[in-house]
């Protein structure tokens, strides 16, 4: 059943598009969709892309980054969109790539289970995190997770089923498609999210996407204020401008110091600052204002699990 949905998807997202471009994406995908390692989880083979930096020293708890792709995506474009390997090798932590479910094209699939903690998704993140613990002196208490689009859902669906071992959430144009009816957990996780107003893909102020999620997206300030109320802060949120184009909203005053900050990309698309722009034709504009990697990062630094 996953795999058809994610073979409708696929189609969907190619049909109208000329077949030049689709050759193009196809050799593309087989070429840059490279790993470097695998786990069996739930019965299946699952990949991922590690980048440890030169200066990893075994005798020191490092922490640990674990990035996401969007839907129909991959661990390699990731990490060249994002570039959370130049971050790595400044402050020396490890990273990790995972693919999500899929041939060539890979989604994450949050529904379809009854316990969230049954998701195989979630249980290969889990498992994942034990494979790295086993082979690197991973800290326990600075393990982060972000994602873009499906992956920043992803991030979100980890933040209710993993809250204990996961110390923080960023999320970049995140595609919300779980209701916060199915997040169980109560527990304050801090999280740090980018959002264009222009978002082709994930409207701004929330509606459905087409084949992406015929049901409507989230309004995305609602969102962050649901996280907020999650994570039991002031009700008053701090607003600053931080670029031209940037503008930044704060909540403080939370349980477990789980703070919840946005940053609004005025005009920005569907994309993740100050990465690595894609066709602006296709997702609009990448905004250079602020660097969702290197503000993610040092909201990071400020949060580890304080949560036994």
């Amino acid at each position: 059943m996953k795999i058809k949905k994610m073979v409708i998807g696929a189609v969907l997202l190619i049909i109208g598009l000329p077949v030049v471009l689709i050759l193009i994406v196809l050799v593309s995908v087989s070429i840059l969709d490279r790993t470097n390692g695998s786990i069996v989880s739930s019965g299946e083979k699952r990949e991922y892309l590690l980048y440890v930096p030169q200066s990893y020293d075994r005798t020191k708890p490092t922490p640990l980054v674990i990035s996401m792709h969007g839907a129909m995506n991959w661990p390699a474009f990731q990490m060249n969109l994002s570039q959370w390997n130049e971050a790595a090798d400044e402050d020396g932590f490890i990273v990790v790539y995972p693919a999500g479910t899929g041939t060539g094209l890979k989604t994450w699939f949050m529904e379809g289970e009854e316990t969230p903690s049954a998701m195989p998704d979630v249980i290969f993140i889990s498992e994942l995190i034990d494979t790295l613990e086993a082979a690197y002196n991973i800290d326990p208490t600075r393990i982060f997770a972000n994602g873009v689009s499906n992956g920043g859902g992803m991030a979100f669906a980890l933040s209710c089923t993993l809250s204990h071992r996961i110390a923080a959430i960023g999320a970049v144009a995140a595609a919300q498609s779980l209701s916060w009816s199915w997040c169980a957990d109560s527990t304050p996780v801090p999280m740090i999210a980018f959002h264009g107003t222009a978002d082709p893909v994930v409207p701004y102020k929330g509606a459905p996407s087409g084949w992406l999620n015929p049901r409507p997206f989230p309004d995305v300030v609602t969102w962050v204020a649901n996280w907020a109320r999650r994570n039991r802060c002031a009700e008053t949120p701090a607003d600053s401008a931080i670029a031209a184009d940037v503008a930044r909203r704060e909540y403080t005053d939370c349980a477990d110091h789980a703070t919840v900050v946005l940053y609004t990309v005025e005009g920005g698309g569907h994309t993740w600052p100050g990465g690595k722009p894609m066709p602006e034709w296709l997702v609009g504009r990448t905004s250079n204002g602020i660097s969702a990697t290197n503000q993610m990062w040092a909201f990071f630094r400020e949060h580890p699990l304080r949560r036994n």
